[in-house]
């Protein structure tokens, strides 16, 4: 039994999901279909077997999908639904892996028909790849999601053969599912996701052609460069715009404590107390070096409970929902 599973979106996760779903290491024949607004990337992806083939329409790349992946830009998720919604077949599973969840699952409701079903999902990618300062289609590999987790999350009439495809892709690529609240999981990318990268706009804005700038710019060394590379490196501004917008209570929120923390250093500074600096300073560290040794190794997944599984086979993952069978609607 063939199984068409169309990507949408060829940059780095999109691409990476399609290295590691190749034909070498499947059981049954995976037709990857491959779609990007960049029509070079994608043939591009195609040459180097991110993809089986390159389609350039929305609607002949989803027509007989069994699977679509969309992996686009979170400012293009809602039209990309809503343009490939009136041509999926029946039982066609539609994942996404924007960083923002409970306004995604509100356009699913609202524009996917009934027979089609969605699957959110939040990767957490292979922390080897955390400081590769590679983009796109670049930054892709077939072991990205290789050691960490893969957050899902579900509507509530979404098919249970739905989910279970979700959550064992999610182990063929080499993740463990972590199932959660689409309100949990908007609070955690607020806080990892968008404000990191406000707060380096931010850095930019303050400085960049203010007063000094002139010195300052010949004199700006490494700390300056890390904290302001992250403007370049991720979303574009339109996208982490509407990001932040589509979350906008925990992203203020986070953004709050953050300026609460800033006001505390400026009382130390103010107040001359080197031994409450020091100390904070040295607890953002030990934090850091802590935090960054448990996303090395791992070690986290247990202390959370999350068991270890065998990974099951493309076989196995995609033999039950796609036997050309209306599947029970849930009661």
């Amino acid at each position: 039994m063939g199984v068409n599973l169309t990507i949408i979106g060829l940059g780095q996760i999109g691409s990476s999901i399609g290295l590691a779903l190749q034909k070498p290491k499947a059981e049954i024949d995976i037709n990857r279909v491959g779609l990007d607004k960049d029509i070079a990337a994608a043939r591009r992806a195609k040459d180097l077997g991110v993809i089986d083939r390159v389609e350039l329409k929305y609607s002949s790349a989803v027509k007989d999908a069994n699977v679509v992946i969309l992996a686009v830009p979170f400012d293009q998720i809602y039209d990309t639904l809503e343009e490939i919604a009136p041509t999926l077949s029946k039982n066609t599973v539609v994942i996404d892996t924007a960083p923002i969840k409970k306004t995604v699952l509100s356009w699913a409701e609202e524009l996917l028909l009934p027979g089609s079903f969605y699957v959110g999902l939040i990767p957490a990618i292979n922390p080897i790849y955390l400081h590769d300062e590679k983009t796109g289609l670049d930054a892709a590999r077939p072991d990205l999601f290789k050691n960490g987790i893969m957050g899902i999350v579900t509507l509530p009439t979404t098919h249970p053969d739905a989910i279970k495809l979700a959550s064992d892709l999610t182990n063929i690529i080499g993740s463990r599912p972590l199932f959660l609240d689409p309100d949990e999981i908007d609070g955690l990318m607020a806080a990892t996701h968008i404000v990191p990268q406000l707060l380096a706009a931010t850095l930019a804005i303050t400085t960049i052609g203010k007063a000094g700038w002139r010195d300052n710019s010949k004199l700006a060394g490494r700390a300056y460069a890390l904290e302001a590379r992250l403007t370049e490196l991720m979303d574009t501004p339109e996208c982490l715009a509407q990001a932040a917008l589509n979350n906008r209570e925990n992203t203020i929120r986070i953004l709050q404590n953050t300026v609460g923390n800033i006001q505390t250093l400026i009382t130390d500074l103010e107040s001359n107390n080197k031994t409450s600096l020091t100390e904070r300073l040295s607890r953002a560290q030990t934090d850091y070096k802590q935090w960054w040794q448990e996303r090395k190794t791992g070690d986290w997944l247990s202390q959370e409970g999350i068991p270890k599984v065998e990974y099951p086979t493309p076989k196995s993952i995609f033999g039950s929902l796609f036997k050309r069978k209306q599947p029970h609607k849930p009661e």
